[in-house]
C-alpha cells in the first residue's frame, strides 16, 4: 500500500486536518513559494503536529547549515531537495545529518530512466513535473524504475487511484490537489488519504 504525504502546510488549520486524518508524511516549504513558512512558524506547527506524522522540509539550494539546524531541532524528519543539488551536495548533507533525504527529479517528455543520470546518494527520489506546477507527467516514463520513490505532480482526487494502481509508488505526494482557493481543504485531505489507503492494486 502506498503512503501519502500532504505538502505545503502553513496554517494552524492545516495541522488540525493532518492530526485528524494522519497522513504518513507532511511537508513544510522553506524555499521561496506561496506556501513558504519561516523557521519559527514551522517550529510551532511541528510542535502541534501529531508525532506519528513524519515532517519533511522542502529546500532549493539551501545552505547545509540551515538544514542541519532544522534537523537537530527536530522540526523536520526528512529533507526534500528541489534545486540543483548534486550527489556531492547530498553526500555533504548526509555527513551533517542522519535524516533521510529525498531528491526531486523533474520529468519532461525527453526523460528516460535508462539514459538519465539519477542522483545516487539520496534515500528516495521524488518524480515530479516541476516544483509546484500542479501538472501530471507521462507516468510511463518512470514505470521501469524499481526502487521505492515518491510521486508528485498534478495528483488529485480524480487520478490518485490510477497513480497507485498503475505505478504502486512508495508514497503519493500532494499539495495543490488537496487545496481549494489556494488553501488546504479538509474534505479533500480526508478523501485523498482514504482513497490512497483503499486503492487495490
Amino acid at each position: 500500500m502506498s503512503k501519502i504525504k500532504i505538502c505545503g502546510l502553513k496554517r494552524t488549520e492545516d495541522i488540525k486536518y493532518v492530526n485528524k486524518y494522519l497522513p504518513d508524511y507532511a511537508g513544510f516549504v522553506f524555499a521561496p513559494s506561496k506556501r513558504q513558512v519561516s523557521v519559527c512558524a514551522a517550529a510551532e506547527l511541528r510542535e502541534n503536529m501529531d508525532e506519528r506524522i513524519k515532517s519533511a522540509g522542502v529546500f532549493v539550494n539551501e545552505d547545509i547549515k540551515n538544514i542541519e539546524l532544522l534537523c537537530k531541532e527536530k522540526i523536520i524528519n526528512l529533507v526534500q531537495l528541489h534545486g540543483d543539488e548534486d550527489d556531492e551536495y547530498i553526500k555533504k548533507l548526509k555527513d551533517a545529518v542522519d535524516n533521510e533525504i529525498i531528491k526531486v527529479v523533474k520529468i519532461n517528455s525527453q526523460f528516460s530512466i535508462l539514459n538519465s543520470q539519477l542522483p545516487s546518494n539520496a534515500d528516495y527520489l521524488l518524480f515530479d513535473s516541476g516544483a509546484g506546477s500542479g501538472k501530471t507527467f507521462d507516468w510511463d516514463l518512470i514505470k521501469d524504475y524499481k526502487k521505492p520513490y515518491f510521486l508528485a505532480g498534478g495528483i488529485n482526487l480524480d487520478n490518485v487511484c490510477d497513480a497507485v494502481k498503475t505505478l504502486s509508488p512508495y508514497c503519493i505526494d500532494v499539495s495543490s490537489g488537496v487545496e481549494t482557493g489556494g488553501v488546504k481543504d479538509e474534505k479533500k485531505i480526508s478523501k485523498i488519504i482514504s482513497l490512497v489507503r483503499g486503492c487495490r492494486l
